[in-house]
């Protein structure tokens, strides 16, 4: 009977409507949290399944428009698939009066990837600021229940004028409940921040290794070389000639 006089139930009705308040929003903080965190998972496991096994079939394809078919059927995501049509996309333009065409074709091809690379960079993050945001201030609020309920144990002793248990056994375990659930809704939101920052920053090294092959495919009509991709970015190989000797 004592159990279930000092239950969480009798813990929950003395509290009042900030507590309840708090409590409410600390839930509405988790179940939006998991609610980030099981998608991503979801996404990322779909993404590492399917379209990072089909970039090795995406270069044995006879025809971009063949390689790009085989990576739209492995990359549910849409993740690398954007970045291979506004490739072909951007060599394929047509000229007319716009500005666009002004521009060198090399240099309209790294214009549409790098757009496309800040298209993806958004979606992969979308949902961390929140995961970061309940991770830092979760606890917070569940110290201000803490205080709250801290107040409540003292305004219990105040009116009564001495101490006893059953009298502050509520406020002080509605304190410390609080403070708990702070903490278990800061963790899960904190370790999964800190563990899609790492996979979306291989990502998005992928997909940038990836938008330096296809400006190099559709510059040179071949893929460039182990090496050659990093000698590319750094400005040492002319894409129009991938054979140029870098040490020289």
């Amino acid at each position: 009977m004592q159990e279930q006089t000092l239950g969480l139930m009798h813990f929950w009705e003395a509290g009042d409507a900030i507590t309840h308040s708090v409590a409410y929003l600390l839930l509405g903080m988790s179940v939006a949290s998991w609610y980030f965190i099981l998608s991503k998972v979801w996404s990322a496991w779909r993404l590492r399944k399917g379209a990072r096994a089909a970039l090795e079939r995406f270069w044995s394809a006879a025809s971009l428009d063949e390689a790009i078919a085989t990576l739209s059927a492995a990359d549910r995501e849409r993740v690398f698939v954007p970045l291979a049509e506004r490739a072909r996309m951007a060599a394929t333009m047509q000229p007319n009066a716009s500005l666009a065409a002004a521009v060198d074709r090399t240099e309209l091809v790294t214009r549409s990837l790098r757009q496309e690379i800040n298209r993806a960079s958004s979606e992969l993050e979308s949902g961390l600021t929140f995961l970061a945001s309940v991770g830092a201030t979760a606890p917070f609020v569940g110290l201000f229940g803490t205080v709250w309920g801290i107040y409540h144990a003292l305004l219990t002793i105040a009116g009564s004028g001495q101490v006893l248990i059953d009298k502050i056994a509520g406020p002080v375990g509605e304190a410390l409940i609080m403070t708990a659930a702070g903490l278990a809704v800061a963790i899960p939101a904190v370790l999964a921040y800190n563990a899609f920052t790492r996979v979306n920053r291989i990502t998005l090294a992928e997909l940038d290794g990836f938008a330096h092959d296809l400006l190099a495919l559709v510059t040179t009509g071949s893929r460039v070389p182990d090496g050659g991709t990093d000698a590319l970015r750094a400005g040492l190989i002319e894409p129009g000639n991938p054979t140029q000797n870098v040490g020289h």
